[in-house]
């Protein structure tokens, strides 16, 4: 009964999150104003500020939030790794250097062909991630993880910004994109990816079971029927194409597919397929409460939402790290 308790919880924490979002920016607007402007748009001021802006902001942060918690899940799971995150494993620098590489290289400005090459990038960091790990004979430890993750995402980094500094229309094109955020994102291009991020999180659940069964062991799990060579190549394939859409969206934004996880099992449910809503849950009203605090930080300035997450996400990773090396004394 508690998890159903924790659940509408958080429910109801993202509903807060969401409804301040739409009332909060450099304009503070009432419960009437957003109601009206929602149920009844015009042109006027209002309106436009919160239907065009806004709205179409916080569905990002939601969506985006709930993929990578995910995608997080999904990764820690499938390395059993706790330290597993797209961001640190340079799954997001893949995606990213992949776009940068498709505009400036290519031409390419079609959000749609843009996402293909997003998607592209993620999964060529998955793959040099997967090879990094069988190399290792499966002997990396969780802070061998991190270390490998993270040079490989300095390196596609320092490849991502020869690519800008070679080409000042890239530079002032995709500058703000690569800061990773929510604000001034195409709608249409959310109409499209928010459906799809949708049905990704959906795509988890049946996943659920053999993931249980691989947190006891691995030969215990293929001694109970599951096929964890397929486990582990649907799940990073899934993992790698949320990441990809996210970063199409946003840009690179950290840290929330590493706290998300852990806060859903610091909530004590043992079931898999709860942990997989409650880290969805806690993902988007993270990426929400972050993209409210960039707002406000530096206004009528914008703080990166990067920036916010790494408050959060910082203590979380040292924390992890500790715990891990107590763990291996």
């Amino acid at each position: 009964m508690l998890k159903y308790y924790l659940f509408g919880l958080l429910v109801l924490t993202l509903a807060i999150a969401l409804c301040t979002s739409l009332h909060l920016g450099l304009r503070l607007y009432t419960p009437v104003q957003v109601w009206a402007a929602l149920t009844a748009p015009d042109t006027s001021e209002v309106a436009l500020i919160v239907n065009g802006l806004r709205v179409p902001r916080t569905l990002a942060a939601c969506g985006v939030g709930a993929a990578l918690a995910v995608c997080g899940l999904l990764m820690q799971s499938v390395l059993r790794n706790p330290l597993a995150d797209p961001g640190l494993l340079g799954v997001n620098a893949g995606a990213s250097f992949a776009v940068v590489f498709a505009f400036s290289v290519f031409g390419v400005s079609s959000l749609h062909v843009l996402s293909i090459f997003a998607l592209a990038g993620a999964t060529m960091a998955t793959c040099l991630l997967y090879m990094l790990l069988a190399l290792a004979g499966g002997r990396m430890t969780s802070v061998t993880l991190v270390l490998a993750g993270v040079s490989l995402a300095a390196m596609l980094s320092a490849l991502t910004q020869v690519l800008i500094v070679t080409d000042e229309g890239t530079m002032e094109a995709l500058l703000f994109w690569l800061a990773g955020g929510f604000a001034d994102r195409d709608p249409q291009m959310l109409w499209v990816a928010l459906p799809v991020i949708g049905v990704g999180v959906l795509l988890a659940a049946p996943l659920a079971q053999g993931l249980q069964a691989l947190q006891i062991g691995e030969p215990a799990a293929q001694a109970i029927g599951v096929n964890v060579a397929r486990l582990r190549i649907i799940a990073l394939a899934l993992a790698t194409v949320l990441a990809g859409i996210c970063v199409t969206i946003a840009g690179p934004v950290g840290f929330v597919g590493l706290v998300a996880p852990h806060l859903a099992s610091m909530t004590g449910v043992q079931s898999f397929g709860w942990r997989i809503g409650f880290s969805a849950l806690i993902g988007s009203t993270l990426a929400v409460c972050a993209d409210i605090a960039a707002r406000l930080v530096v206004a009528p300035q914008e703080a990166p939402v990067t920036a916010m997450l790494a408050l959060v996400g910082a203590p979380v990773l040292i924390a992890l790290v500790r715990r891990q090396d107590g763990a291996v004394a």
